[in-house]
């Protein structure tokens, strides 16, 4: 348990350290983990409503801030490129987002041209019917994306490491609340870029 908690908190440091630098995609993430809540919650009572909030609020509005908002330059807080950070990712990074982004992008016309899915679902009778199916289809994207992924780092590094990505991922929206809550506030101030000083205060550890 020691070394899995570990394994966590350094994950979800080297995420915010790496890929957090922006204001606007920290506000963004602010946005995007209220998303996130409000699926865990209506997930129980209604499951296709909340696989739309959470792919078209709160993955949606994740995504537009790593593609447009974060710097992809030389890293000279971490001093590491962005290719060296694309490949250490242990998640999804740019290339494999975009795969799974596709995926979820033609799903709507994969439906709309065949409302049975190759007779996973039965005919639509309506608009209602479509878009719950659609719910349904996005749903299983975002679990199946979760377990392909455990299942490849599990593979390639260890099962404990695809184990704790996937707790980071769970409980990711109630920490990117609690360290993100003031990137609005930091954003209406006229600050773009976090100067990471929690970063560069613990770097003489790290060295």
């Amino acid at each position: 348990m020691h070394s899995f908690l570990r394994d966590l908190k350094t994950q979800r440091w080297d995420d915010h350290r790496y890929y957090h630098h922006s204001r606007i995609n920290q506000s963004l993430h602010l946005l995007s983990a209220l998303c996130f809540l409000t699926t865990y919650v209506t997930i129980f009572r209604s499951p296709t409503a909340a696989a739309m909030i959470g792919w078209l609020g709160a993955m949606v509005s994740r995504q537009l801030g790593h593609f447009f908002f974060e710097p992809k330059g030389y890293d000279q807080v971490n001093r590491a490129s962005h290719e060296h950070k694309e490949a250490i990712k242990v998640g999804y990074n740019l290339r494999r987002k975009v795969v799974l982004l596709s995926l979820w992008g033609i799903s709507p016309l994969a439906l709309w041209a065949d409302p049975t899915l190759f007779g996973l679902f039965p005919n639509a009778a309506g608009r209602a019917d479509f878009f719950r199916h659609l719910g349904q289809l996005w749903l299983a994207i975002g679990v199946g994306a979760l377990a392909f992924r455990v299942a490849q780092l599990a593979v390639q590094q260890s099962v404990q490491t695809g184990l704790v990505w996937l707790t980071k991922i769970v409980t990711d929206p109630f920490h990117d609340v609690m360290l993100y809550w003031r990137a609005p506030l930091h954003l209406a101030r006229g600050e773009l870029i976090d100067p990471m000083d929690d970063v560069l205060e613990e770097a003489p550890q790290r060295a």
